[in-house]
């Protein structure tokens, strides 16, 4: 049963012992932030504190803080389950009898159920303040860490629209609140929502804008799905909650809004104003630094009666975004073994902040094929981003990063098995010489074969016989080492 709202995920991670509820009264200026990084870095529980300084509103946090609560959120035992369902789902067979097309009915029958439904009243619209009543310090939004810019909002869906096809888009974006009224939009130029702008601007229009703080775990974390462009999040959250997104309408602008939302922001941004944002203590563990991005001007807010507000905190790993971003890599692992199915698995260490470091596995086939896999990966939407990939033969753990990086040290020549190039970087990579464009590395770390010009026999790994493994293993005992 999908969970209907914020609350109802709360209440679950409660039943199941995943959250404490704090009554002290907290500070959200950097106080939360020391509280919930000690608690992060532990594995500890998700934590909603019901009395936080110059706020009426509770605040949540830690929601997604490690891969058991991942789970509960997307409501499967496990999150490989979940790309299992999406291929089973977009990879249908044709059918090609009379009773084959019977057989097909209820998977098509299954994609209508996705769709979302359309709403006349919602809980989010319970209180609504507009005008002088629009205050955007009534929520305990907080200051992260001590060189912010100031307060930020950190866990908002942002919904827009195409202006000339009118399909939405709900992405992550921090908000950079300036005065009561008016945030900054930190949408990178390789986004949506960035790309719904641009258009805007050269139409000489203001983008509408709803921002949806508070929605169902499935919701939340669609906005962070690295879907194709046009793809309605909405749709890809109804299929991980097994059950439609109701939405309902904005109060001033041409957006819908999930109806169980906590908290709506509804205003512009427009065309041609530009303003300073940040600095912000990033999910790399450095600060992004100051630079222009649009505004973005609050002309309502709606909410329950009684809102929660959710937030995040990102900051040197491991934390919160870490466990979302784990999800992504398992969850859309079998899409990218579609389109490479030499791929047999994929680590985005933690440590790699994900846009920093991939680690494949590869069956390899053909002398150049792990070369043609790392320029593979770097043209396949947001992996273009990837700054390093190192490539593995197939019997290698990617997730054991002491055999990685034996590996990758035996088996790698600088020279023969590095690949430099130079495009498109992500914006927070500070190392690059110029914002968003740098230089990306590619190491074929698998053997080498003879095909590829190396004519030195390859070694062998040092292997113990099974038969004096198996005499050690049944008389272990009789040693008497104790490990």
């Amino acid at each position: 049963m999908a969970y209907r709202d914020l609350k109802g995920f709360i209440a679950r991670l409660e039943k199941e012992g995943e959250l404490v509820r704090i009554n002290a009264e907290v500070d959200p200026v950097l106080e939360i932030t020391e509280i919930t990084d000690r608690v992060s870095k532990k594995g500890g529980p998700a934590l909603l504190f019901e009395r936080v300084k110059g706020s009426e509103i509770p605040l949540v946090i830690n929601l997604f803080g490690s891969q058991r609560r991942m789970e509960l959120a997307l409501e499967v035992e496990n999150l490989e389950q979940v790309g299992e369902e999406l291929m089973a789902l977009i990879e249908p067979e044709l059918p090609t009898t009379f009773m084959e097309k019977l057989k097909a009915l209820p998977k098509l029958k299954r994609m209508a159920d996705f769709i979302p439904k359309y709403v006349k009243t919602a809980p989010c619209q319970e209180l609504v303040f507009e005008g002088e009543d629009v205050d955007l310090f009534k929520l305990p939004i907080m200051k992260c860490w001590p060189l912010d810019g100031g307060r930020f909002i950190t866990l908002p869906l942002v919904f827009t629209k195409d202006p000339e096809t009118g399909v939405r888009n709900c992405g992550m974006y921090r908000m950079h609140v300036y005065d009561e009224k008016t945030t900054g939009m930190h949408w990178h130029a390789q986004k949506d929502g960035a790309r719904h702008f641009l258009k805007a601007k050269r139409r000489g229009e203001p983008l509408p804008v709803a921002v949806a703080l508070g929605c169902d775990p499935a919701v939340i974390y669609s906005a962070t799905a690295p879907l194709p462009p046009d793809i309605d999040e909405m749709i890809f959250a109804g299929f991980l909650r097994k059950s439609p997104v109701e939405l309902v309408s904005c109060k001033t602008v041409p957006i819908e809004v999930p109806a169980n939302t906590e908290i709506v922001l509804e205003g512009v941004v427009n065309p041609d104003e530009m303003r300073t944002e940040g600095p912000f203590g990033d999910h790399t563990g450095y600060y992004s630094m100051e630079d222009q991005y649009p505004v973005f001007h609050v002309q309502c807010i709606t909410m329950r009666k009684d809102p929660i507000y959710p937030s995040t905190i990102v900051g040197k790993p491991p934390m919160e975004d870490c466990f979302i971003g784990k999800a992504t890599e398992r969850i859309f692992l079998p899409l990218l073994r579609k389109q490479l199915p030499e791929i047999v698995d994929m680590n985005l260490p933690v440590e790699g902040v994900f846009h920093n470091l991939a680690i494949v596995s590869i069956d390899k086939q053909y002398p150049g094929h792990a070369k043609k896999v790392v320029h593979a990966l770097w043209g396949m939407g947001q992996m273009m981003f990837t700054k390093m990939i190192v490539v593995v033969d197939s019997w290698v753990n990617v997730h054991d990063w002491s055999e990685v990086v034996w590996r990758w040290g035996n088996n790698v020549d600088p020279k023969r098995d590095v690949v430099i190039c130079e495009g498109p970087v992500d914006i927070l990579n500070h190392a690059s010489p110029i914002t968003g464009y740098g230089g990306k590395m590619g190491i074929d770390a698998t053997k080498k074969w003879k095909e590829e010009g190396f004519e030195r026999p390859w070694p062998p790994d040092i292997e113990m016989d099974e038969e004096v493994k198996n005499l050690v293993e049944r008389r272990w005992e009789e040693y008497g080492i104790k490990l």
